[in-house]
């Protein structure tokens, strides 16, 4: 069955649209099937008590309001980057430099008491000086519903504290960081003539992200950066910055395969790429997003020589992650 993204995205797209009206939707998720093509997954912490003390009513209204940016069923057990933001009252988004985050997560089917684990956010810019996000990178034993207890303050002053819960999955679709990447037939410059207009909405498109496919990078046992990214139909508003953030980091790794693939079905009209739409008017996904089992645009990934993936990023990523997952292929 051939695997589509809907017009409206996930949770990713959803929270930017309350940054930015972007919208929001889903794609129904599959299990994942790791290298060995066996199905991975977890099992599932029991359900928490109803009005579970702490986890049902905030003690005061917020003045902002956390939002997990990850998409529905991509968080499932193991390591998993969490990415999220801050909206104030009136969905305006209010992260930034100078606003500090934690992080603490409860396993709430087991405890509500005790975080499993707390960390730090790390602030990265989506758009830079205008949509700011924090990453933290944690673990989550078992799925299930969790709880996030976010600690923020903003120049130094009083910090405030909000809780949410949020859902944990027993397996996620995506190509997850240890399994194998699929050999992916991603068109190239010489696939089209040289004419990268044929399968790049980039309005300045780089050479070098479209030299080697996915399948000849992995049969030649070379390492690959892999953005899936759609610059003119992004319904995240986050591919150009993505792919521009990105870009500059060929040249300083010219023993890592840079490749960008186009997420959606586009056909070559008038000298442009133009979306192919289905009956209901909606983006269609390319064999590669159900390959890779993307849930929302854009997707980054590290592949090292062996064919590993070794590094994913969702949504948002900043050249810093990328310089050194790259540094720890090449």
């Amino acid at each position: 069955m051939r695997s589509t993204i809907p017009r409206r995205l996930p949770t990713l797209a959803f929270a930017i649209a309350l940054v930015s009206a972007a919208c929001g939707g889903a794609v129904a998720p599959a299990a994942s099937v790791g290298p060995s093509g066996t199905t991975t997954g977890c099992l599932a912490a029991p359900a928490p008590p109803d009005n579970q003390p702490g986890w049902n009513t905030a003690s005061k209204a917020p003045t902002v309001f956390p939002v997990i940016v990850n998409s529905s069923g991509s968080l499932t057990c193991g390591a998993n980057r969490l990415l999220f933001t801050f909206l104030d009252t009136q969905n305006t988004p209010v992260g930034k430099p100078s606003r500090t985050a934690t992080i603490a997560l409860y396993d709430l089917g087991r405890n509500g008491d005790t975080p499993t684990v707390s960390r730090p956010g790390t602030f990265i810019w989506g758009i830079d000086n205008v949509r700011g996000f924090y990453v933290a990178d944690v673990s989550f034993s078992e799925a299930g519903t969790w709880g996030a207890q976010f600690t923020t303050a903003v120049d130094g002053g009083a910090p405030e504290t909000i809780r949410m819960t949020f859902d944990v999955a027993t397996t996620s679709p995506v190509v997850r960081v240890g399994q194998a990447a699929p050999a992916t037939d991603t068109p190239t410059a010489a696939s089209v003539g040289g004419n990268l207009a044929r399968i790049s909405s980039d309005a300045a498109p780089d050479q070098a992200f479209y030299k080697v496919s996915v399948k000849d990078a992995l049969a030649a046992h070379e390492p690959f950066v892999l953005v899936f990214a759609t610059p003119r139909f992004c319904t995240s508003a986050q591919c150009g910055p993505t792919l521009d953030r990105i870009k500059p980091l060929a040249v300083k790794f010219p023993t890592v395969d840079f490749i960008h693939v186009e997420p959606y079905q586009l056909a070559y009209q008038n000298g442009g790429l133009q979306p192919v739409l289905d009956a209901q008017g909606n983006l269609q996904s390319i064999p590669a997003v159900g390959q890779w089992g993307l849930l929302s645009e854009p997707w980054v990934f590290v592949v090292d020589r062996k064919g590993i993936v070794t590094a994913s990023f969702e949504g948002v990523v900043s050249a810093s992650e990328i310089t050194a997952a790259a540094e720890a292929v090449k």
